[in-house]
């Protein structure tokens, strides 16, 4: 259940954060030599927006305030906040932006989503779920990034097996780029869930088991999912290059697809074929 309590202070944080990551130089504001404030401060960035301070320092110490959709864009302006940590801001103060309105949800992947995932069939590519549960996969993705069927739903989560495998660790090149995106993906994924137990539950563990998830987590960083190219080190076939993308689903938007596209560089769709050539002949 979504706890008021818990999104009011996860939203005081987040705008400590975005505050502290501006200068007043940015603005043209003049910094006196016993300033000690990180940032902006409260009255400088309450000024920029156009509201009361009283109002703006409630608002980070999560008091029970409504707060309008002016208020949120004239903060988003200040703050320059990118899309992602736009839509963040708005659903942490209960006021979901226009766009994300009315969107239709569905349960399931339907049979036409999983019959894309069987004809990529070079590509390793899986859905995701609104929590970052990987719920569909493909022959490919199951030979790269592990045999889901075999895995239990926490290992089946991508941030909890980014943060506790060995394993995923040592597949990616450059591990720690890719881990603090996903981990700022699952901070926008966590928005509309706020006070959840299953997301205080998964953040409290890898909290406790994590050091590089404790100190990203706090950072309150918050991204969507863009194009790239991934660099994995595949313990039978090596280095493997990619490009992956990642579409939301039209008919079911709580539905992401990520599709991992073999380059040609490292002959990398070569190792693709013969790893699912070398899988088949084990079954």
């Amino acid at each position: 259940m979504l706890s008021d309590k818990e999104r009011r202070k996860e939203l005081g944080d987040f705008l400590k954060t975005r505050r502290a990551r501006l200068s007043p130089q940015d603005f043209g504001l003049p910094i006196g030599p016993r300033r000690k404030t990180e940032g902006l401060r409260r009255e400088e960035a309450a000024q920029l927006a156009g509201i009361g301070v009283t109002w703006y320092t409630w608002l980070e110490q999560g008091r029970d305030i409504q707060v309008s959709s002016d208020v949120l864009e004239a903060i988003s302006r200040v703050f320059r906040l990118n899309e992602e940590e736009k839509e963040h801001l708005f659903l942490l103060a209960n006021r979901p932006l226009l766009s994300k309105v009315g969107r239709p949800l569905v349960e399931s992947v339907n049979s036409v989503l999983k019959n894309v995932l069987s004809q990529l069939e070079y590509c390793p590519t899986y859905v995701t779920d609104e929590k970052l549960n990987i719920v569909s996969w493909n022959k490919a993705a199951a030979v790269v990034f592990g045999d889901f069927n075999k895995m239990n739903d926490r290992d089946r989560n991508a941030v909890w097996r980014c943060f506790t495998s060995k394993e995923y660790r040592e597949l990616f090149l450059n591990w720690e780029d890719h881990a603090q995106r996903l981990i700022a993906q699952f901070r926008l994924a966590y928005t509309r869930f706020v006070g959840d137990e299953w997301f205080k539950d998964i953040i409290k563990e890898l909290t406790n088991k994590s050091p590089e998830f404790r100190n990203w987590w706090s950072k309150h960083e918050v991204l969507g999912t863009p194009c790239g190219k991934k660099t994995l080190l595949h313990p039978l076939v090596g280095e493997m290059i990619m490009d992956h993308i990642t579409l939301q689903v039209y008919d079911a938007p709580e539905l992401k697809l990520t599709i991992y596209q073999p380059r040609q560089e490292g002959e990398t769709e070569q190792k693709m074929k013969h790893l699912l050539n070398w899988q088949a002949d084990l079954q």
